[in-house]
């Protein structure tokens, strides 16, 4: 039952995602990716149940199945941090893996329907070489993509932490669910090799993929109007900001930023933050704060990075950390919660701005209240 189950939601969220109102070519990928999830789930149902054996010409039609779900779960998470990467044909080549998997296993597909049943029930005499060369391309498949997508998510981490002073729009967490998610599963693939596990914890997989999927915002939703508040297109701002920065570096490379021009920007910066207070605004990004101080985000950025020794991120909420001790430290606030607070300096919700205080001090929020209180008391 729980393949039928896993097939079906499978089949709905493909629909959802490949019908949707302002389809991306992430959506699009999702759902194939989905398409092929439902496929192979019932395939495995099929054959549990012998109803494969009422349509033997579809025998074997399951082989190239497994070898997609890595490429496509990387160019998905390609698609979504690096969009441009699809204006040329390189992505294609993923798909050469599934393609030698259909050319090594050719001469079944030419067999009988009867014939088909025969090596089937005799668990594959006759093709043992190609069933081991199979699964020795597959399991190097499993941990090439999932080393790969590791690597996609951990550059782009480091990109937003330098171009956003926020992350809880822009944020990886549904991209880690699917990673986590297929290296449990390859896991079970390449180290227990329990079909009924594998095929179970897929169908599950989908389930959650649906919830999670439909709870966070853009994914399986009609995307909003506004690029701030839809995460994939927020997503692709930074990467095309990303893109110009790195179209733009050989220009500034020739004049570049010596010692004294990097010392005349820090100070500038520290005179706009302590003036204007521009930390306090919660979607503040690098280029915003370039452009109010009348440079190049690569300068500001190389500033912040190897000056300061932090990046952007860091930087802002430092900056909101210090301005949340000033206004906690005024007796005429003490009638204010220290969420309140903290939206008062930027952060823009409850766990940032917890995680952020407690890198910065040491101690939890609450915990520098009390101790703030113990010293006045």
């Amino acid at each position: 039952m729980i393949y039928l189950v896993g097939t079906f939601i499978a089949l709905f969220l493909a629909a959802i995602a490949l019908t949707k109102k302002g389809r991306t070519t992430a959506d699009l990928l999702l759902g194939i990716w989905m398409v092929v999830v439902g496929l192979h789930v019932f395939s495995f149902y099929s054959y549990l149940t012998q109803l494969i054996y009422i349509y033997p010409a579809f025998l074997g039609s399951n082989f190239p199945l497994p070898f997609l779900h890595g490429p496509l779960l990387y160019l998905y998470t390609l698609a979504l941090t690096r969009p441009e990467q699809f204006q040329s044909k390189k992505w294609l080549l993923h798909g050469v893996l599934p393609l030698i998997i259909i050319a090594i296993y050719a001469p079944f597909w030419r067999l009988s329907a009867e014939q088909k049943v025969e090596v089937f029930k005799q668990e594959g005499k006759g093709y043992e070489d190609v069933m081991e060369i199979s699964s020795l391309l597959l399991t190097s498949s499993g941990i090439f993509y999932i080393l790969a997508t590791h690597y996609l998510l951990q550059k782009h981490r480091k990109r937003i932490l330098n171009q956003f002073s926020n992350q809880e729009k822009i944020n990886l967490n549904w991209l880690r669910f699917l990673f986590y998610a297929m290296g449990i599963i390859w896991f079970f693939i390449i180290f227990l090799q329990n079909d009924p596990l594998i095929f179970s914890s897929s169908s599950v997989f989908v389930v959650l993929i649906g919830y999670f999927g439909i709870k966070q915002t853009g994914i399986f939703t009609a995307p909003l109007e506004s690029p701030s508040t839809h995460p994939e297109s927020a997503l692709q701002l930074a990467e095309v900001e990303e893109t110009t920065s790195d179209l733009q570096r050989k220009k500034y490379a020739k004049s570049g930023l010596n010692e004294e021009r990097a010392q005349e920007l820090r100070e500038r910066l520290e005179e706009l933050m302590l003036i204007e207070r521009l930390f306090i605004e919660p979607e503040l990004t690098l280029t915003d704060l370039a452009n109010r101080l009348d440079t190049h985000p690569n300068y500001l950025s190389q500033v912040i990075n190897e000056v300061e020794g932090i990046n952007f991120y860091d930087y802002v909420n430092r900056l909101r950390v210090e301005e949340f001790k000033r206004l906690l430290s005024l007796p005429e606030n003490q009638r204010f919660t220290l969420l309140a607070l903290a939206y008062d300096c930027g952060f823009n919700s409850k766990s940032a701005f917890n995680r952020c205080f407690k890198k910065t001090t040491g101690l939890s929020p609450s915990e520098y209240a009390k101790q703030l209180k113990a010293v006045y008391e």
